[in-house]
């Protein structure tokens, strides 16, 4: 990088301020988000051919309640980003004269943080859904095909007793 090239680009925060992003970690943000769109329309289009019926999830919680996702404006693209709830999709099933309800969050590397997994246990005390499965990807050899591992949630809770 040449000496008299721009490191940095201004951008500002939620309350006004400014806030100096390195370059390279901008444009590396921009491929990790392009990735991760990617990989979950693939998702979707896995759960829809296992014969699940999927919808984007546009709800969240604070405070112990279900709450309506906040919406991001992106004022530079003039794009208003609508499905940031959590977890990513509600899919629905068909079993005899009911459905069953599940929620599916889409993570490249699998890992929910600790927020997460508090959000993920009270949707299922809450009942609101029957199950959450945690979607990862799997790839055999750098290059190779892509797969989708589906992680039942109950199995990570597990884990987190035991440790």
């Amino acid at each position: 990088m040449k000496s008299d090239e721009v490191k940095h680009d201004i951008d500002f925060d939620d309350e006004g301020n400014v806030v100096l992003k390195e370059r390279v970690k901008v444009a590396k943000g921009k491929k990790s988000r392009a990735g991760g769109g990617l990989f979950e329309l693939r998702v979707r289009k896995d759960l829809e051919k296992k014969g699940w019926i999927v919808d984007k999830w546009s709800n969240n919680i604070d405070d112990g309640k279900l709450i309506p996702a906040k919406k991001k404006f992106n004022p530079f693209n003039k794009v208003m980003s609508i499905g940031t709830g959590f977890p990513d999709f509600v899919c629905f099933e068909k079993r005899r004269d009911l459905y069953e309800v599940i929620g599916v969050e889409v993570k490249m590397n699998g890992m929910l943080s600790r927020i997460e997994k508090e959000k993920c246990a009270w949707y299922l005390e809450a009942g609101i859904f029957s199950g959450i499965l945690v979607a990862s990807k799997i790839q055999e050899r750098k290059g190779g095909k892509i797969g989708i591992k589906y992680l039942n949630f109950l199995e990570i809770a597990e884990r987190m007793r035991k440790s």
